[in-house]
């Protein structure tokens, strides 16, 4: 008998969930992973300086002629760069000028040493180097017609502009980096790779262009229509946030945000979806749920091999009704021409759900769920 731990398995446990962001990729993935779920990871960004200032001297000029409200630094070498790139302009004193007469909020310690070595004070600095502090600092003020400067490091702040924007602020950003595709492709393609072959459940992003890399890539790769049906039907696309989400929504592609645009909402938000996309079905008079890589039988959560899942799919799209061996042996990845390797898989299946009655071996015709009586109206014509 199997030892009933109902608790001890997380909300995503046998789910899989892809991680393409470049930045803050530990943090999000050790918060899915605490969950239960099995993370795949890709940067599918790098950030490098900006080679071609012109972003960057076109938001410095606006706010000479136009001096910010509040200055947020983030990071204390962008902070640097942006005013020594000012300084080779020709605009430093005047910046610095316009940046004493604002609130500077700078994130974390090594940025406000970089604050008062430009001769400037901040007027608040977080605890720790949290931007979501900052950003709670800001929206307990009333940003209606404010002004704001925001330093961005590489990669957008997943929802900062836009919780500001929505708010009520003029948020003039001042990027200082440009974001590349990353200098090994290959972790990126497995991860589209993965995607298209549906072992992926849920794919997350926490910027915009980290979606437009992706995107780009399965494009050059000739895999841009697999990549778009694989996330309009099968694969969860979640963004931190409405801007995050535009590229894939150029594409048609549905996805789920949370209502905070940070990264545990974002997770807790998997937390719900995912378990509630799984088929759940009443089998031999067990419940049992269908999850990425894994089954719930009666609560008890079954790892099953990749195999057996290709089957048990094959099973459940039309519960109760005879699958053939044949049309088994298609649904098996690679398994060739040999009829023998869906009793393989099939064994392997049967002992990894521990409940051998669960799948009926209909003889000289195959296999099918042991779906209850009187289920079998309900799902009949299932998806």
């Amino acid at each position: 008998m199997h030892q009933h731990e109902h608790a001890s398995h997380g909300p995503l446990a046998g789910f899989t969930v892809g991680v393409t962001a470049a930045r803050r990729a530990d943090e999000l993935g050790a918060l899915l992973e605490r969950r239960g779920a099995a993370v795949q990871h890709a940067p599918a960004l790098r950030i490098v300086p900006l080679a071609d200032d012109a972003e960057l001297l076109d938001a410095t000029k606006a706010l000479v002629g136009h001096a910010p409200d509040v200055v947020v630094a983030t990071t204390a070498i962008g902070f640097r760069g942006w005013l020594e790139a000012a300084d080779g302009w020709g605009y430093g004193e005047e910046l610095v000028d316009r940046l004493r007469g604002a609130q500077v909020l700078a994130r974390g310690p090594k940025v406000k040493g970089a604050v008062r070595a430009a001769g400037l004070t901040e007027e608040w600095s977080p605890g720790s180097d949290s931007m979501a502090e900052v950003l709670d600092r800001l929206l307990g003020q009333d940003l209606t017609g404010r002004r704001i400067a925001l330093q961005l490091h590489g990669e957008p702040l997943p929802g900062f502009v836009e919780a500001l924007r929505a708010a009520g602020a003029e948020v003039v950003v001042v990027p200082v980096y440009r974001w590349m595709p990353p200098e090994d492709l290959a972790p990126l393609d497995r991860l589209i790779d993965a995607t298209v072959g549906r072992s992926l459940d849920a794919l997350t992003f926490t910027s915009a262009p980290a979606g437009a890399s992706m995107l780009a890539r399965a494009q050059a790769r000739g895999l841009l229509p697999e990549l778009l049906d694989a996330l309009r039907h099968d694969v969860l696309a979640a963004c931190v946030g409405p801007v995050t989400a535009l590229p894939l929504q150029a594409h048609g592609i549905d996805t789920v945000q949370p209502a905070r645009f940070r990264l545990g909402p974002l997770v807790q938000l998997l937390c719900q979806e995912l378990p509630s996309r799984a088929r759940t079905l009443p089998v031999a008079g067990r419940r049992i749920e269908i999850r990425g890589h894994a089954v719930l039988v009666d609560g008890d959560l079954r790892p099953v091999p990749p195999a057996g899942m290709s089957l048990l799919h094959s099973l459940a799209r039309r519960p109760g009704w005879v699958v053939s061996r044949a049309d088994l042996l298609r649904a098996l990845p690679g398994a060739g021409r040999d009829e023998h390797a869906v009793e393989t898989a099939m064994a392997r299946l049967r002992s990894a759900l521990g409940e051998p009655k669960l799948i009926q071996t209909v003889v000289k015709r195959g296999y099918r769920l042991a779906l209850d009586p009187g289920a079998d109206a309900k799902y009949a014509d299932a998806p």
